[in-house]
């Protein structure tokens, strides 16, 4: 017998949970006899790919490490003293091991089912808290994308706050850092905001301006006084914004106290690797009355069913998916996981330590100011904080940058003139007498020792911009600073959440799949983690080989001519396809086009990115089946030929399903003169099946954090990068800092140039190790999944939606909207019962009010599939018995439920059925019980009393 070669054991196997016997079985109960035959019925024969996928067989994920390893070889790790809001940083490893390496912490979901989600929503509002103490403001969100982006966020914010047509003025001082810049301009001209860019002393304010927004420290190190500034911009009706260095404000005066209505800035310091870009959390901190128009998530406290304390995402009427085109921000996707990291540094290291964090980091720019200056190099600013700014003759320049990079080490090139050497908590006295030897002319180090210097050095700011308020004054940052006490915080925190380490988390169109061990391996090694977004190009040749590769791989799967990496969120991948769209228009003469047709069922991100865009949102219908209701879309797109700019399409439908006519409808759009884009929220039921590109669609974005295997944080980090036809390939990104792109592209969409690029690694590990058969095949799984859970449960909950021959696509949608009349079940009843059988609800309400959308994923086994049905079944029937009068329409184990373990144990029991129908509704609920942290949140007493930061200790006992 002839021996095989091939590596026995294949990463598809690993990821794809139904074996082949599951697989049989589940063909079985839907009645075919084969994966293509259930293709065929699903996938519409005019749009399925003719031929496999053109990407390499898959590896084995030894073999992947292997590779991996050679290519980060590649990259040249430098010191780096760049900033530019970029800082190394020490990541201390309890929090590196307990929570970015653990799949407790990163295989979560977005916390709206809060009874299983308190860890980290305590871990938020720790951020929170942090953020309002070091700010000197007064609420604080749960974090952004960017700094760049977290300042245009709060232009528009600024913006609407004014509530003013004929302030149309947004002043952006020149020591803001140039990505910083670039964002805000990208995102001020498509909704026609003025930007002026300036020096902040001399800015007059004649034109009429709603906000401005300085650096603080400046992007080149100064630390000015802006109070004058502040008052000068109030005065005029202007709002104030400040991007501010989060270390900086544990020594220096807080913006809060100088006149900043909104601060934004970066919480990467804390704790958070560079990762060549991301990703990492940015913030905003602005006063109580401006919450309702503050963007991004906030988290609350309010009370449980019990009475007591308990967290929940706050005021979510602000956010898209509620709001939709009338939304604050289109940001769905935030840096939840990387924010958890930032509030665990300030819980780990406490008042005390980040004062001398800060103050040594300071220390040790003052003495290599020193001695510069006594080596005779002209130092341009007394006051700064960690940035030294030199300045010198443009040769002189070049000199010492070239002495620099033969040391490995890379200064910032702020002009011909000046450079900028930005010191971090890496940063030592060695490293600081090996910068001074760059200037000495020899290369030798100086004939004075940093001791020396050190002896007599004081910071110049310490009277005139010294801070002397506290912060971080509440308990938790003050009592788990020994390892042993942080590791048993992180683990009680990391108990109370639900993640996919406990079961599937069966989300329709968040696609909740298998995060895999080797995937995530390589993000925390420092090849690729201590890499500066800034750093020369030439540098970095490991990280463009990723680009390179998975771009190439991105676009065979989507069927598009180009791929742009720099989108930073799903959200941020809209609104660059769009920008993108716009953009060609304007390239033809046909800027006034503005329309942008939407479905009723579309997602809330889409209105909101559209009107982000500068479009018009005019909504078309769906009909009863669910697809777009292709006469509607006809009618709109010919009474807005003259102006359509586009169409946002979710492909499988919003409502689960391969519409049949998708070509047609992206035809019917070209022929009035607009663009279609394609949302990839539902990419997992396409790939190595049928691509964008091919139907029509001449943009998609695509969420890397669903199809491709980016964990979801617990809410993020995500990554939207986008393809686009060949017609609007040199209209993707480019970057203010590093040439990337064409001239003729659009502005920049994220700070750094190819966004959160450490994630990437992820994506690209997931494609090579399942290869195209391999990723085929996890698409026909998925779709076999879906279609078994639909089989299995249409007899208790209607499916809402099917395809032409009966079959849905990766995710369906069952109806409950009848038993609230028979039995006064609501949907959230339904989900908040399924915490008591150890599962994660459904996605609740959406496309349509009162029903479930469950998508397995191809990653679970037939077992969990039958595990999730059962617990279904078995509610139906307690749904049942409401319903014969057996058990109350109130106080039911439905009404009652999640049960928390102290309700079930407490000595009084005097609801209408046992407490192990409580506890332990099925018999497999006893082997590994997930008890959920609180009882069922008061969401309307959460929002009529809003606090967004940590309790006293005493609120949590009693």
């Amino acid at each position: 017998m002839a021996v095989k070669l091939e590596h026995p054991d294949q990463f598809v196997d690993r990821h794809v949970g139904p074996d082949e016997d599951d697989v049989k079985q589940m063909l079985r109960a839907l009645d075919v006899g084969s994966l293509d035959e259930l293709v065929a019925q699903t996938v519409p024969a005019a749009i399925r790919l003719a031929k496999p996928l053109a990407i390499p067989p898959g590896q084995t994920e030894h073999a992947l490490l292997q590779e991996l390893g050679a290519i980060a070889d590649r990259n040249q790790i430098f010191k780096s003293y760049i900033g530019m809001g970029y800082s190394d940083c020490i990541t201390p490893p309890v929090i590196l091991r307990n929570i970015v390496e653990n799949p407790g912490w990163y295989t979560a979901y977005t916390p709206y089912q809060a009874e299983i989600a308190q860890g980290r929503l305590e871990a938020l509002l720790n951020f929170q808290t942090m953020l309002i103490d070091l700010t000197g403001l007064e609420v604080a969100n749960a974090s952004l994308l960017d700094e760049g982006t977290a300042v245009a966020e709060a232009m528009h914010m600024v913006n609407e706050l004014a509530g003013s047509d004929d302030a149309n003025t947004f002043f952006v001082a020149d020591n803001c850092h140039p990505q910083t810049i670039d964002c805000v301009r990208t995102r001020a001209e498509a909704v026609g905001i003025d930007v002026v860019v300036g020096d902040y002393h001399a800015y007059d304010f004649k034109k009429k301006t709603f906000g401005v927004v300085v650096q603080y420290p400046a992007s080149d190190g100064a630390i000015n006084d802006y109070r004058a500034f502040a008052a000068k911009a109030h005065a005029q009706g202007a709002l104030v914004v400040v991007a501010a260095d989060i270390l900086s404000l544990a020594v220096l005066t807080p913006p809060g106290e100088f006149g900043a209505d909104v601060c934004v800035g970066s919480s990467q310091r804390f704790g958070v690797p560079l990762g060549y870009g991301g990703p990492h959390a940015a913030f905003m901190a602005t006063k109580n009355e401006h919450v309702r128009k503050m963007p991004g998530r906030l988290i609350g406290v309010s009370r449980d069913s019990h009475g007591k304390p308990a967290l929940r995402m706050a005021v979510q009427t602000r956010e898209q998916h509620i709001r939709r085109e009338k939304a604050t921000s289109n940001i769905c996707t935030a840096q939840v996981l990387l924010a958890v990291v930032a509030s665990m540094y300030a819980v780990y290291h406490g008042p005390e330590g980040i004062k001398a964090i800060a103050e040594r980091v300071a220390a040790l720019a003052t003495i290599l100011a020193r001695g510069l200056a006594r080596l005779g190099i002209k130092v341009r600013h007394e006051s700064f904080f960690d940035t030294v700014r030199v300045d010198g003759a443009a040769a002189q320049i070049k000199e010492w940058h070239a002495a620099a990079e033969a040391k490995r080490m890379n200064f910032r090139a702020i002009d011909a003139t000046s450079i900028g050497i930005a010191l971090d908590e890496t940063t030592t006295p060695a490293d600081v007498d090996a910068i001074l030897s760059v200037f000495t002319g020899s290369g030798k180090k100086p004939d004075f020792t940093v001791e020396a210097l050190a002896k007599d050095a004081t910071v110049s700011w310490k009277d005139a911009f010294g801070r002397k308020s506290a912060y971080l004054t509440h308990p938790v940052f003050n009592t788990h600073h020994s390892e042993t006490e942080m590791l048993r915080y992180l683990k009680s925190l990391e108990n109370k959440d639900l993640s996919l380490a406990h079961s599937m988390i069966p989300l329709g169109s968040c696609t909740m799949k298998l995060n895999a061990t080797t995937e995530m391996i390589p993000v925390t090694w420092p090849a690729w983690n201590r890499l500066h977004p800034f750093a020369p190009v030439k540098q970095a040749q490991g990280y463009q080989v990723i680009f390179k590769q998975l771009e190439a791989m991105l676009a065979e799967i989507t069927g598009f001519a180009a791929v742009s990496l720099q989108p930073n969120a799903g959200s941020q991948g809209e609104y660059a396809g769009l920008l993108v769209i716009r953009k060609y228009h304007q390239s033809r003469g046909q800027g006034h086009r503005n329309v942008c047709l939407i479905p009723s069922s579309a997602h809330g991100t889409n209105p909101a990115s559209a009107v982000m865009a500068g479009m018009k949102v005019v909504v078309t219908k769906c009909d009863e089946h669910g697809n777009v209701d292709v006469a509607d879309l006809e009618a709109r797109a010919k009474e807005h030929a003259a102006n359509l700019a586009a169409l946002m399409v979710t492909y499988p439908s919003t409502h689960g399903v391969f519409e049949e006519e998708i070509k047609r409808i992206c035809a019917l759009v070209h022929e009035h003169g607009g663009q279609v884009y394609m949302d990839g929220a539902n990419m997992n039921a396409q790939v190595g099946l049928c691509r964008p590109g091919d139907v029509g669609a001449d943009v998609c974005h695509l969420n890397l954090h669903k199809t491709f295997c980016i964990p979801h944080g617990g809410g993020g980090p995500g990554m939207g990068p986008i393809g686009v036809a060949p017609h609007l390939a040199k209209l993707l990104p480019r970057h203010a800092v590093v040439e990337i792109g064409d001239s003729q592209g659009i502005g920049a969409v994220s700070a750094a140039p190819w966004g959160s690029a450490s994630i990437l690694l992820i994506s690209w590990a997931y494609i090579t190790m399942m290869g195209g058969t391999g990723l085929t095949h996890a698409t026909k799984i998925a779709i076999l999944n879906a279609n078994y859970v639909a089989r299995r449960l249409e007899a208790s909950f209607p499916v809402f939606y099917k395809g032409k021959k009966g079959r849905v696509a990766h995710e369906c949608i069952l109806d409950m909207r009848h038993l609230e009349k028979s039995a006064g079940i609501k949907v959230e009843d339904i989900a908040k019962r399924l915490m008591d059988y150890g599962f994660h609800a459904p996605t609740m309400s959406f496309p349509i009010p009162g029903t479930m959308m469950i998508e397995p994923t191809e990653s679970e086994a037939k077992g969990e599939l039958d595990r999730l049905c059962e617990a279904m079944i078995a509610i139906r029937a307690e749904i049942k018995e409401i319903e014969n009068g057996q058990q109350p329409r109130e106080g039911n184990v439905l009404k009652n439920a999640p049960h928390t373990a102290e309700a079930v144990v407490a000595n009084e029991w005097n609801r209408p059925y046992p407490r192990e129908k409580a506890a332990f509704p099925l018999p497999w609920s006893r082997a590994s019980k997930f008890w959920p942290a609180v009882g069922r949140l008061d969401n309307v007493y959460g929002d009529r009393n809003l606090v967004c930061a940590c309790l006293p200790v005493e609120a949590y006992k009693g």
